[in-house]
Formats: structure tokens, C-alpha cells, sequence
């Protein structure tokens, strides 16, 4: 597999005076900026991430080489998730070394898995240059020490398909580099002689973009810093006119803020590095968390609220996340300063993702976005260029999001919370907001969408059950609501002599991830004791009630008495009415299937394979997954914890699943119908529908749930 050497026509080497190199990779491990140090023998190029192309030049090996450090991509994400600077600085990069460069460095780091999305990601962003770019690639390879006793070709070999293919595509031309032996210089003279052999088999040519695409792609620059320097002047004069108002008068002793945002945002870091120390746990979470210090001489109050997914409209947002955002209002009474809608700097903003968020503010009201700044994160990926540059540059989409609040925002670089001028300012411009509003916060009392109510009314009222026919009920469990003190025995009373009844409880505890478990408890329906509790918190998490959910679940239980629904099993198998709820009607398309399962010495499997997006049901126990493509899950029986059953004096209710996403995407999880065995011995079905649960997409999420 090893390169050929390439010769003149007369046989001798060619040996090119002046050589032009771009190097190209990944950010945040490729390796790129510490291959052109060791390429040029020196300190030539800043390690830190940065945004904008940098040029170095310097002799080396009797040649002048030219080097051009290019901004990285993700790894292992498309190019449509790139942000538009970074993909026009890759296009520009080639004007950057005129006439042209004689050859492209993909740089590869062995310290790492290559795997197919890493493959086609370099596909997607080596494209934007032309298809000819190709012919003119060298796979150069980083942490060359890693490799040890192996060489290069058993490498490849053993790393599978997606990085052969890669190899094959530039030629089978590659090299390595050890950056920590910097000392050898023949592995510089050899990437060298390879690159000259390359022009060889190009016939002496360098790369070449059409002059016009070129000089289109410039004139877009040109304009795009325009508008931004307009940008960065209206914002100055906006922030001065609010001085002016608030002269040395308005110096807010106590500051309120919520965080509102897509789950990737960095939302929890922000609220670290605002508050200066780690108060915020950086996993995702089910419900709002509430924080408080000292900063600046300021109080702040700080609330993190669980996110949306980004690209999702908001009827696929679970209702109790649609909760929580509405109750993080109320958190920081009489109500927050501000709300910081968190964005990512270092992926593309697109139009899906404005809808989603104008869809999940407008929760909060209209009204919400007078009291809004973009809180721009990850601000180290930005290098030198300004915030301003990166609005314009993204487009429309992002333009119209910051033009809504105001054009009020700012940038946090969280990897730098140790630089406190980042804080005070951003606690500044909130003092002009305040100021811009006359003094006005937030109030969630007068401001809240009509309908959906913090408190229902109807938690405080007993709800009257009839004794025939199956029930249901759900509650949380780790809650975060302490300051109610509410436990639920009222509502439980009111239940009555239902106690014939085998209650199943499916709940939603903290948010599925990776790292944590959907938790399940059953309740029984004389006493509002868990009788089980898998994977539980502490104990004081424990008892730590949650109103708004109570309320909201027990809504849900009347709305199901209204219409109960106990088709026996025969009948659930058929198509459900058109007066079916939207849930219903959304389970009644999915494709059912049969799973492969086996069975262990305490646990039965199943594994559901997925050939295409979209809704599947698996026939045995009624779970139902909506595929983003396709995929397979992988769900089966898990024993209860012994110990807990008998420091209880119970029996489980009835099976625990625990469910993974082995390959591909699950958008989202509809848990299926409860079935009960009721006083009349006479085996009914419950379906309550209790929105939609995320399972993240990529991650192999898992979650437990009782069935």
C-alpha cells in the first residue's frame, strides 16, 4: 500500500524551490496547527482554537514553504453543522497562497478511532474546495508515537474501511509525523520529496479554484464585514443611549437571570462561569435548578432550566420540560431581570433552530423577548474574530433571533473563567436592559401564556374515582421543588377505596442520557409510600415533592376519567377512532414488528432492528420508537434490587426494562398503556399518554422505565 516515488521526465527527482502547503483536519485533536511547527521548525502557529485562516512562511530544507492553518471542523459532524465562517475561510484558504497551493495536509490523529461519520465529514468539507482537490491530498498523520512497533500500513489495514477508503481516495499518498521528536528532521525532508512527486503526477500543476468563484467569495466577505462594523456601531450607540438613562443611578444591588436553551447550548457551564465557581452539575437534567452568589458586590440568582432539542418545533418537546421552562419564572420571585437564550457559537444556526426557539420563549409570552440577550458560548472558537462578524456571516436565521431581542448579546468563552471582565460586562448590559424596560422585570404572573398555569387549581381539589375500571396514577420521584412541602397524602385519600387496584406508575425522573436512568416507582393506592423504587436518589431527594408535576400527571388522570378507555386486549390490536387523542392517533401509523429475542438465566432480551425512519412498535411489549434513520434497540428485562424489596416488605408490580439505542437515532420513546388487574379480577388496559420522552440521538442514550 506504500506510495510510489515519482520522477521528472528525465529521471531525475524534482526539487521545487518554493513549496505552498494548506493544512486541513478536524478541531481538537487533529494535530493541525502543531504539524505546520513542526513542518517549519518553530513556534509559527498559536495552538489555541481559532476561526480565521493564519499564514507562516520560513525556509526549510533549502525550499520556502508556505504554510496555511485553516479553522477545524467537528470531527464527526456534517458540513451543514459547520458554521459558515469556518467553510468560507477553508474556501478562501486557497487565495491565501497564490497561485495556488501544490498540496493539501489532511491532517489524521492515530491517537484517536476513525470511524465512518469522521470519514464522511472530511468528504463533505474536502468538497466545498472541488472534486480535484483530491488529486492533490496527502493523508498526513499526527501522533506518530502511537503507533509503537506498527507501522503505518498494518494501521490502516486493521482501522477498517472508512479510513482505507480515505487513503485510496488521496492516492494512497500519506506520511506521519511525530510532533515529539521534533528533533528528527528527516521525516520533514521525506514529507517534502513527497509532496515535490506529487506535482510530478499533477504534471507540475498546483491547485486551482476559478478566479470568479474566488473573487465572489471575497466580495461576500467584504460585505459581511460591512454590515457587521454597522452592527458592532448600532449596538455601541444603543448601549450609550442606555447610559445615558441610567447615568451612575442604576447599579443593581440583585440580579435574576433564567437560562433557556437547546440541551447542547452550554447552558450549565455559562451559569459556572457567570457564578464563578461549579454550582451547576454539567449533565443534563429533567427539571430547573436554582442557584445563588455573590458576584461583582452583586446578589445573583441564577436558574438553569432543561433544554429543547435544537432543531425540534415544540409539540415534540415533553410536557413536563414545556413545565419547567414556564415555571423557572417563578423561581426568582417577583420574577427574573433577564433571560439569557443560550447559543453555541461553534456549530451552524439554522432556521429550524430559530423556530424552535421563538416556539419554546414564546411559552414564557410575547412579552419575554424585551427581557432577553443571546448569550453567545463557546467564544474561544471565535479567535479574533468579533461576534458581530460571526451574526453576519451565519445568516438570516441567526441575523433574525438577535434582531428579536434587541440586538442585545454577548459572548462567554467558558474554557476562560478565570478572565472576570467577561462577567462584569455581561452584568452591565443587563443593568441597561432593566434600564431600557424602565426598571421592569419579568412577571410570571402577569406575563405567563394564558392556560398554562404554575399552580393548577386542581391540585388542590379531591378528585372523585369511581370504584370500577382500571386506574392509574403517576408522580415523580427526586423532585426539586422542597419549598412546597406538599407529599401527596391529600390527593391520595381523596383516591378512596380503590385499593383493590394494582397502580402501575411510569414517571419521567431525571432526563435520559448516557450517565442517568429514567426512574420508575409504584405506588400503592392506600398510602403514598413508594412501594419500589429502582436507581433512586438520596433520601432527601427523595422527599423532596414536586407540585407542578403532581399537578400536571394528576390533569392527566382526570382528563382520562372523563373518557376512560378499557378496551380489553383484543381490542387495543385494532386501529383507534378518529376521536382518539393526538398521542393515539401518532401510535396508530407506527410499523409493528416482531423482535429477535433470548432469554438469560434473570433476564429476556429483545433487539428490534429498524430498516428506515420512522414509528415502530415492538409487538411484544408495546413499546414504540420513533427512528431518525435507520438503527437498532436493544431492550430487556432487569431484576429488581432485592434488598429494596424486602427492607420494604413488597413484591414488584411488574417487569423493569432497561432500553438502549445500539445503532442510529431514536428521536423520541412512547411508553406504551398500562395493564392492571382491577377489583374485578378482569385483566382492563389504561392508556395515558404522558408526552414524549427523548432519548439522545448518537449517544447509545439508556433508560429504565417500569412497564
Amino acid at each position: 500500500m506504500a506510495a510510489s516515488g515519482l520522477h521528472t521526465p528525465s529521471g531525475d527527482s524534482l526539487h521545487l524551490s518554493e513549496l505552498r502547503i494548506v493544512l486541513l483536519g478536524y478541531r481538537g485533536g487533529s494535530g493541525k496547527s502543531s504539524a505546520g511547527n513542526t513542518i517549519l521548525g518553530r513556534e509559527a502557529f498559536d495552538l489555541k482554537t481559532t476561526a480565521q485562516c493564519v499564514k507562516r512562511q520560513g525556509e526549510v530544507a533549502g525550499r520556502l514553504v508556505t504554510v496555511i492553518d485553516t479553522p477545524g471542523w467537528w470531527k464527526n459532524l456534517p458540513v451543514e453543522r459547520t458554521p459558515e465562517l469556518v467553510k468560507q475561510e477553508i474556501l478562501l484558504s486557497v487565495s491565501l497562497c497564490p497561485p495556488g497551493p501544490h498540496t493539501f495536509l489532511l491532517v489524521i490523529s492515530l491517537g484517536f478511532l476513525y470511524t465512518e461519520e469522521d470519514r464522511r465529514a472530511v468528504e463533505e468539507h474536502l468538497t466545498l474546495l472541488c472534486e480535484t482537490v483530491w488529486s492533490h491530498t496527502i493523508v498526513l498523520f499526527t501522533r506518530g508515537d502511537c503507533l509503537g512497533d506498527t507501522t503505518i500500513e498494518q494501521h490502516i489495514e486493521s482501522e477498517g474501511e472508512a479510513l482505507k477508503w480515505l487513503v485510496e481516495k488521496c492516492g494512497n499518498r500519506y506520511h506521519i509525523l511525530n510532533h515529539e521528536n521534533r528533533g528528527d528532521v528527516t521525516q520533514v525532508t521525506e514529507l517534502l520529496e513527497k509532496i515535490e512527486e506529487m506535482v510530478v503526477g499533477n504534471r507540475g500543476g498546483h491547485f486551482e479554484m476559478k478566479r470568479e468563484l474566488l473573487e465572489k467569495i471575497e466580495v461576500w466577505r467584504r460585505k459581511k464585514e460591512d454590515k457587521a462594523k454597522e452592527l458592532c456601531m448600532r449596538v455601541k450607540k444603543q448601549r450609550e443611549i442606555h447610559r445615558t438613562f441610567i447615568g451612575d443611578s442604576l447599579h443593581l444591588s440583585e440580579l435574576r437571570i433564567v437560562l433557556l436553551g437547546s440541551r447542547d447550548a452550554g447552558k450549565s457551564s455559562a451559569g459556572n462561569t457567570i457564578l464563578g465557581r461549579e454550582e451547576f452539575d454539567l449533565r443534563t437534567a429533567a427539571q430547573c435548578v436554582k442557584r445563588q452568589g455573590e458576584v461583582a458586590g452583586r446578589q445573583v440568582t441564577v436558574v438553569d432550566t432543561p433544554g429543547w432539542w435544537k432543531n425540534l418545533p415544540v409539540e415534540y418537546t415533553p410536557e413536563l420540560v414545556k413545565q419547567e421552562i414556564v415555571f423557572s419564572a417563578s423561581l426568582c420571585p417577583p420574577g427574573p431581570h433577564t433571560v439569557f437564550l443560550v447559543i453555541r457559537v461553534d456549530v451552524s444556526f439554522k432556521e429550524e433552530e430559530t423556530n424552535a426557539a421563538e416556539d419554546h420563549l414564546e411559552l414564557l409570552s410575547e412579552r419575554v423577548w424585551s427581557h432577553t440577550i443571546v448569550l453567545f458560548t463557546h467564544g474561544d472558537c471565535l479567535g479574533d474574530t468579533t461576534i458581530e462578524h460571526h451574526i453576519q456571516r451565519e445568516g438570516k436565521a441567526l441575523q433574525w433571533l438577535v434582531e428579536k431581542c434587541g440586538n442585545r448579546f454577548h459572548v462567554l468563552n467558558n474554557n476562560n473563567s478565570g478572565d472576570a471582565t467577561q462577567v462584569t460586562e455581561l452584568l452591565e448590559k443587563i443593568d441597561e436592559l432593566v434600564a431600557a424596560n424602565s426598571g421592569d422585570v419579568f412577571y410570571p404572573e402577569r406575563d405567563c401564556k394564558e392556560g398554562i398555569n404554575l399552580i393548577p387549581e386542581e391540585m388542590f381539589e379531591k378528585p372523585s374515582l369511581p370504584l370500577k375500571g382500571a386506574h392509574s396514577l403517576l408522580s415523580m420521584s427526586g423532585g426539586s421543588r422542597p419549598e412546597t412541602g406538599y407529599d401527596g397524602s391529600d390527593q391520595m385519600s381523596g383516591i378512596g377505596s380503590v385499593a383493590e387496584s394494582l397502580l402501575r406508575l411510569v414517571v419521567p425522573g431525571d432526563d435520559i442520557s448516557d450517565t442517568q436512568s429514567l426512574r420508575s416507582s409504584v405506588y400503592s393506592s392506600q398510602t403514598s409510600e413508594p412501594v419500589c423504587e429502582h436507581n433512586s436518589g438520596s433520601k432527601s431527594s427523595r422527599e423532596k415533592s414536586s407540585l407542578d408535576v403532581m399537578s400536571f400527571v394528576l390533569r392527566r388522570i382526570f382528563c382520562s376519567q372523563k373518557n376512560p378507555c378499557t378496551s380489553n386486549a383484543s381490542n387495543h390490536e385494532s386501529e383507534h377512532s378518529s376521536t382518539s387523542t393526538p398521542a393515539e392517533r401518532t401510535l396508530a401509523v407506527v410499523t409493528k414488528l416482531t423482535p429477535e429475542t433470548s432469554t438469560g438465566f434473570t433476564e429476556t432480551s429483545c433487539r428490534l432492528q429498524c430498516s428506515h425512519a420512522g414509528l415502530f412498535q415492538c409487538s411484544l411489549t408495546g413499546l414504540v420508537f420513533l427512528m431518525k434513520r435507520e438503527g437498532e434497540v436493544l431492550y430487556r428485562t432487569v431484576q429488581w434490587d432485592e434488598n429494596l424489596l424486602h427492607s420494604t416488605g413488597q413484591t414488584p408490580a411488574g417487569p423493569l426494562f432497561s432500553i438502549e439505542c445500539l445503532q442510529g437515532s431514536v428521536c423520541q420513546l412512547h411508553l406504551p398503556h398500562c395493564e392492571i388487574l382491577s377489583g374485578e379480577a378482569t385483566t382492563n388496559r389504561e392508556h395515558l399518554h404522558t408526552g414524549l420522552f427523548g432519548l439522545h440521538s448518537e449517544s447509545r442514550g439508556k433508560i429504565q422505565s417500569l412497564l
